[in-house]
């Protein structure tokens, strides 16, 4: 598939202008490595239907929701989302952590298999420490013994276009707990919202969810660069932005969306 040069040089242009008044988030709220590392690897269709709020902030929905509620359940009790505590966590434990009022995340049971898998995994290899298994990393993004590859061992972070993976780099690296050497590495995800925006723009054509997804993963590789907006910032600012408007890029390929989503898939 290939990407169109003038539609690059067009969403180029329209991202250079959104970017001079966007702030990306610096994920303070984050009580750790290892709280960080636990959020992402369950961020997927949290299943909220409302807004609720937390700790008298927000009101937060969605994954913004999960988010906060996960960070105030380690800030309230710390040590609840690290590897020793989460070895046989069950579904109702997931349900309580992720309350809010009435409402909790959908699909419990997921949830906790892939908390289990990664607190097991994380203990085996890493002593059960987010910290530990970044300085294995040291400071490499790709590569077999970079932070990607190691976060793809487990399942929760093993999808195709290792949404978590980089979403998790991404906080480690904004809170300093991980200075990548390899910036070339950073690739923006291409998730359902990615692929919704350079589908409507005309930065890609249709096809399959595998080739819309390289495609997209190639398209805005070539906007960071003629923008001048790294690909981290980028991904931000397109999901933060595009979320609530698919046209945000423009409207030169049509009434567009984003091909389905294969059936179990916990990553779109």
């Amino acid at each position: 598939m290939v990407v169109a040069p003038a539609a690059v040089a067009e969403a180029a242009a329209r991202v250079r202008a959104l970017a001079t008044d966007y702030q990306p988030p610096d994920f303070s709220d984050a009580p750790g490595p290892d709280a960080a590392l636990f959020l992402c690897a369950i961020d997927h269709s949290s299943g909220y239907g409302l807004p609720h709020m937390v700790e008298g902030a927000g009101p937060f929905a969605g994954s913004d929701l999960l988010w906060h509620l996960g960070c105030a359940a380690e800030r309230r009790v710390p040590g609840t989302l690290r590897a020793a505590s989460l070895l046989d966590v069950n579904a109702q434990r997931i349900e309580e952590i992720l309350r809010a009022d009435e409402e909790t995340a959908s699909q419990a049971d997921e949830r906790a298999r892939l908390w289990r898998d990664l607190a097991n995994g994380l203990l085996r290899g890493y002593s059960g420490s987010a910290s530990e298994m970044l300085g294995a990393s040291q400071g490499m993004l790709g590569g077999e013994d970079g932070l990607i590859e190691r976060l793809a061992a487990f399942e929760a972070y093993s999808d195709p276009i290792r949404k978590k993976a980089f979403l998790f780099a991404k906080i480690a690296a904004r809170r300093g707990w991980f200075e990548p050497l390899d910036t070339e590495a950073w690739e923006v995800c291409a998730d359902n919202v990615l692929m919704r925006l350079a589908l409507r723009s005309g930065l890609v054509g249709p096809g399959t969810a595998g080739e819309v997804r390289s495609a997209t993963r190639e398209a805005f590789k070539a906007v960071s660069v003629q923008a001048g907006v790294e690909p981290p910032v980028l991904d931000d600012l397109l999901w933060e932005l595009g979320r609530a408007d698919p046209d945000l890029l423009g409207t030169a390929g049509g009434d567009l969306q984003e091909p389905p989503r294969p059936p179990g898939t916990f990553f779109y």
